[in-house]
């Protein structure tokens, strides 16, 4: 498993709707959206030194979500960043941590998905864990799920949304198989990410290739990949890409804010470039590092 218990969270003390609790204590309603439906939007965070890294851009885009799905209200994000202080205070906790942030609709007055039943919310959850990134530096296989990324018009990406039921019906399939975590195509057959991650892959003339986000969400990650990238003088390509294309890469990696950037040393039993981290994913690895160690908005 690429997770697995940390025994520095055993008596972790997590945050709901404002109120600070042991983890075995904490409680949602039943009658929450995000019980009653997956109703909720989430963003995953990290703490180094102190420091969120581009916490900005998570607030911002938990903002989105949640007016997407027509939420009544949203938490101002001076109030969000003080329930996140609270919840790292109460576990002393400054670096080294992945912090999970969910915000449901709320509480209902009775069962159902209609948002109408809605009469206390939103809820904040704020877990914060000790967690250091969680793939194998040395490298991770992959496998192509048979599930399929929906299109826009079926639940578009932009949404960053709790039905999560795609990326775990795809992550058992690379359990199954395993493989480390799976490659999801789109509707069109394309690819569109793994099951947690965002793909990146270098062809033999040193283009950065990376698939659109038509069927993933816009990562925060892969956009300051995007842009160390181009910082450091790389061509970059987005656009559309098939499975060969994929195979026959020079270098492949994923990246997310859980696990950073980590090669791929085979996808579907096929070995990519020399079976470990390429030069350009150690020149951006590298580089992502120094970036979130050095910057963010201090919380600890």
């Amino acid at each position: 498993m690429l997770q697995q218990f940390d025994d520095r969270n055993r008596d972790l003390i997590v945050n709901v709707g404002g109120t600070l609790a042991h983890r075995d204590a904490a409680g949602v309603s039943p009658f929450d959206s995000v019980v009653q439906g997956g109703d909720a939007v989430w963003e995953g965070l990290r703490l180094t030194n102190g420091r969120i890294f581009a916490l900005e851009e998570h607030l911002a885009r938990l903002r989105r979500s949640a007016h997407a799905l027509a939420f009544a209200s949203v938490p101002p994000d001076e109030s969000i960043v003080a329930e996140i202080r609270r919840t790292l205070s109460a576990n002393d906790m400054r670096d080294g941590v992945h912090i999970r942030l969910t915000l449901t609709r709320g509480v209902k007055i009775t069962s159902g998905m209609d948002p109408r039943l809605n009469v206390a919310g939103p809820t904040l959850i704020v877990v914060a864990e000790f967690k250091d990134p969680v793939y194998d530096l040395s490298g991770i296989r992959l496998i192509t799920a048979s599930v399929r990324r929906p299109a826009p018009d079926c639940l578009d990406p932009k949404i960053h949304h709790n039905n999560l039921l795609p990326s775990i019906l795809a992550k058992i399939e690379a359990n199954v198989a395993g493989a480390d975590d799976a490659v999801m195509l789109d509707h069109r057959g394309f690819i569109a990410e793994t099951n947690a991650t965002h793909i990146f892959m270098v062809s033999s003339d040193s283009v950065l290739h990376t698939p659109t986000t038509a069927s993933c969400p816009e990562g925060i990650t892969r956009a300051t990949v995007l842009r160390l990238a181009a910082s450091a003088g790389l061509a970059v390509s987005v656009g559309d890409y098939t499975l060969p294309q994929l195979y026959n890469a020079a270098e492949v990696f994923v990246t997310g804010t859980m696990g950073g950037l980590a090669p791929v040393v085979a996808v579907d039993g096929r070995a990519i470039g020399d079976g470990g981290a390429g030069p350009v994913t150690k020149q951006l690895t590298e580089a992502y590092a120094n970036l979130v160690a050095a910057s963010g908005t201090v919380v600890a």
